[in-house]
């Protein structure tokens, strides 16, 4: 946990671990796979995903909200080449105001 913490913590001030307790949760299994530990932030149906999965059920995000989010975090982001799925939901929760669905 304190990997992804020390991760999300170079793109903001404070962590709330219970936030990030919680996407580690949601994404499970998915986390032990590097491949599927990463978002590929070029992909368009990468970031659908995201958007209809992620954003849209564990957020309650719209799609055009949830669209305009995942730019500001793919911007926020745009210096590394390795996206992890951990920070990125978290800066997408951050970015939108809805940590605080998350624990």
């Amino acid at each position: 946990m304190s990997d992804y913490a020390a991760d999300i913590s170079k793109y903001t001030s404070a962590v709330n671990e219970a936030a990030v307790k919680a996407i580690v949760t949601y994404c499970g299994i998915a986390l032990r796979n590097v491949d599927s530990s990463l978002v590929a932030a070029t992909d368009p149906k990468e970031l659908a995903t995201i958007r209809d999965g992620f954003a849209a059920k564990k957020l309650g995000l719209e799609p055009a909200a949830a669209d305009v989010a995942i730019k500001v975090v793919t911007e926020k982001m745009k210096a590394e080449p390795r996206k992890g799925r951990v920070t990125f939901y978290y800066l997408l929760a951050e970015a939108t105001g809805t940590l605080g669905k998350l624990g």
